[in-house]
């Protein structure tokens, strides 16, 4: 029948079925050449496992496939057999690969079709014909995917910069699936197929370039190792998160989504502020969204260490929207009781962060953060590498994201100016940030005594950062007489700067234990009385969370301010905890902490009432990576938690009464969440100070008890300690000095050689 006279609905049928073909070929390459003399046997075993590794990841053969291929593997014609496979398994490739006797890559565009879902990962193969042999390993590579980015330990470490426009490039994320039962290198088979696994940030149309190699070299002339391929991208499912305290009331929580092969989503690397690329967990407030593609998923969520960690699995439907409701669960709540949490540095910029660590990320980012971790107080410090971008939102006071439970405020950390190499300093509640007369970082001081005094002449809180860089010690037994070399950027001028009464804290939580109570020891057993804080140096040394290290300020009357949570922590009102211990409302006798300068007076020897509330809370059921942490030595992260403090395997944890920096008494509290009472008599023979630990997790500030009006020379041993270790701070510092303030320098050293020599010749003994 000719065309003209068929009937108009037949004209029609032929017309959509033509229409589906075209669509159903649109965006797809070309069909890939079967390829001929390959042996069976081998490529059966590889098949093999490429099917099992599909069925692992999700994405099995459809049954008619699956029967096909397994009759073909079972055959005993094996040509046909060979073509067989590739019939079956062509249609999922998305690139053909072709690997010449030179070793040269080529790559085309197979008939799979280009589709992705937002937020998920899409399997495809990849069909190698490889004529070389080559048993390297095939790299894949694209401009359009953000290497997988992987910091060092230690500070700092930034992130190489990424410019707005590259972003926006910058969609997906690509890798080879290399794990079991598949290998990571060719197997040097004529034939084989790989594991290609590809997700997208954004939805709609995307265009990658994807690039393959077997080595520097490898790659086609005219660029043929390269193929660009139009992806259309479904958008993911929106699923609203009802967040809820445990009293019902809306609240934002960390979560953390993963399938079942363990893959967290939205995919880290893709992320864009406020949900950061080196966290798993994302916050969300009680009504927000996450997008997620269709299927199973285990959630964690918690709101930091007052939090308890729950888990669930959730099933998300293909469908226009989604709605979960969580219920979050404390094991306590400190500002119930007047204590209230802090975490003193945390950055914006710089180390960790993205896009340029030159820039960083804006004030609500940092906000989600430190609601998402129920942390009341948190100080964003701005730094060197992001000076002049993120001191725009220094105001000399509170910012207005802040409300009457939580608050944040930008301040200074004296890192990357010219007196980093005397210890980084961390300057809270400032009222000017610039230096006076300077209009550069590179005009600031070059010793940090000078910016201490600066600092508390405007009513600064001032103290030394990460405290144990460069105060490291061979041992893990306190007090050490061993000096240490003095050659980091922790509290290493801290030994001078006491003496001259410019420092209010030293830091902990976010150094090892022992090298940054060691000093402070020493320095309480000379008299002098500097607080220790606690800080996490967000996201340098501890990128996980803002909070990780905190100190808890008692405010008696309730009212969160953040000028007296300062005053508290100057005045030793205070407690540091990694938030899994706690150490409420210490005393001796009738004094406490930050009051009435911390003094119990007695007229002569006697035994003093040591009391405190005591909480902790420890899984019952440790995971490995707990078991792990407890076995490490105190120099590995995580410095403080207190699962080093666990009693082997069961949920108790030692108290410790520690009076001029020795353990003198300790008893055992049950790590359930729920509140103790401790008591402790102790013998108090000459002026000491007190304090309480459960090492290395908390420590409170301590009370000083004078005896007869005597100050407190607790020992001969630390007297001397210290005077060594001005001098060995000064041969470590005096080179970086500017010539024009070494002699200023000099004498603040020689006061406090003289201090500690007059300290020493007033000592009795230890």
């Amino acid at each position: 029948m000719q065309a003209s006279l068929r009937p108009s609905w037949l004209r029609r049928t032929y017309w959509v079925i033509a229409c589906v073909a075209l669509w159903n070929r649109a965006g797809r390459g070309e069909e890939l050449p079967i390829v001929l003399g390959v042996e069976f046997q081998p490529l059966s075993a590889q098949v093999k496992r490429v099917v099992e590794a599909l069925t692992m990841l999700g994405e099995p053969l459809a049954p008619g496939e699956a029967a096909r291929l397994e009759r073909a593997l079972n055959t005993t014609g094996p040509e046909s057999a060979v073509r067989t496979i590739q019939e079956v398994l062509d249609r999922h490739c998305l690139i053909g690969i072709e690997i010449n006797p030179e070793s040269r890559v080529k790559a085309a565009q197979g008939p799979a079709r280009p589709r992705l879902v937002q937020n998920g990962w899409s399997v495809f193969l990849v069909k190698v014909h490889n004529e070389a042999g080559v048993t390297a390993e095939l790299s894949v590579e694209s401009p359009n995917a953000i290497p997988v980015y992987k910091r060092s330990s230690g500070r700092p470490d930034p992130k190489p910069s990424v410019s707005p426009a590259q972003v926006l490039q910058r969609w997906m994320d690509v890798a080879f699936f290399g794990d079991r039962p598949m290998k990571r290198s060719l197997s040097g088979l004529e034939l084989e197929y790989r594991i290609i696994q590809i997700s997208s940030r954004d939805a709609g149309k995307r265009e990658a370039k994807i690039s393959f190699n077997v080595g520097q070299g490898t790659q086609d002339l005219g660029f043929r190792s390269d193929v660009d391929i139009l992806f259309q991208i479904d958008p993911a499912v929106p699923v609203v998160l009802g967040v809820r305290d445990e009293d019902g009331q809306p609240t934002t929580a960390s979560f953390i989504f993963r399938d079942a092969m363990g893959r967290v989503y939205p995919s880290p690397s893709r992320r864009l502020a406020p949900d950061f690329f080196f966290h798993p967990q994302i916050y969300r407030q009680n009504g927000e969204t996450v997008a997620l593609p269709p299927g199973r998923y285990q959630v964690e969520f918690t709101r930091g260490p007052e939090y308890l960690v729950q888990r669930r699995p959730i099933e998300v439907p293909k469908a226009k929207s989604h709605r979960e409701v969580f219920r979050l669960q404390r094991w306590i709540d400190l500002a119930k009781l007047n204590w209230y949490s802090g975490d003193h540095h945390v950055h914006a910029a710089g180390c960790a962060h993205y896009e340029s660590p030159t820039e960083g990320v804006k004030p609500e980012d940092m906000w989600r953060h430190i609601v998402g971790e129920d942390l009341d107080v948190g100080c964003v410090l701005s730094w060197g590498p992001c000076w002049y971008a993120q001191k725009q939102f220094f105001e000399g006071k509170i910012h207005k994201l802040s409300t009457s439970e939580y608050l944040m405020r930008y301040d200074v950390e004296v890192s990357g100016f010219p007196s980093s190499h005397a210890g980084h300093l961390c300057l809270l509640r400032l009222k000017e940030d610039d230096y006076p007369g300077t209009t550069r970082i590179e005009e600031w001081p070059s010793w940090d005594l000078p910016v201490l005094q600066w600092g508390k002449r405007q009513g600064g809180v001032v103290g030394f950062s990460h405290s144990g860089w460069g105060l490291k010690i061979s041992g893990e037994t306190l007090p050490s007489y061993e000096v240490p070399p003095f050659d980091g950027i922790g509290a290493n001028e801290y030994i001078v700067d006491v003496v001259h009464d410019a420092v209010d804290f030293i830091s902990s939580v976010d150094t090892p234990a022992p090298w940054e109570l060691n000093i402070w020891y020493h320095t309480l057993n000379c008299g002098y009385r500097a607080k220790l804080s606690g800080e996490t140096d967000f996201p340098c040394i501890y990128g996980e969370r803002v909070g990780l290290g905190r100190v808890y300020v008692k405010l008696d009357d309730g009212q969160l301010d953040f000028d007296r949570w300062c005053e508290g922590l100057k005045q030793g009102r205070s407690y540091v905890s990694d938030g899994h211990s706690h150490l409420i409302d210490f005393r001796a006798n009738d004094a406490v902490p930050g009051v009435a300068g911390s003094e119990l007076k007695l007229t002569g020897p006697g035994t003093v009432k040591v009391t405190a509330q005591v909480a902790a809370y420890l899984d019952p059921n440790p995971s490995a990576e707990a078991r792990a942490i407890k076995a490490r030595p105190l120099d590995q992260k995580p410095y403080w938690d207190l699962e080093r403090a666990r009693i082997g395997s069961t949920r108790k944890v030692p108290v410790e009464v520690v009076v001029n920096g020795q353990a003198v008494a300790r008893t055992e509290v049950t790590a359930d969440g729920n509140v103790e009472g401790v008591s402790f008599d102790v013998p108090i023979p000459k002026s000491s100070w007190i304090a309480l630990r459960i090492y290395p997790s908390s420590h409170t500030n301590p009370v000083f008890v004078l005896v007869d009006g005597k100050p407190i020379r607790a020992s001969k041993k630390s007297a001397e300690w210290c005077l060594k270790s001005v001098d060995q701070c000064w041969s470590q510092k005096e080179r970086a000095i500017r010539s024009s303030e070494k002699e200023a320098a000099r004498k603040a050293y020689d006061v406090a050689r003289d201090a500690y020599k007059r300290i020493l010749a007033e000592s009795n003994g230890d």
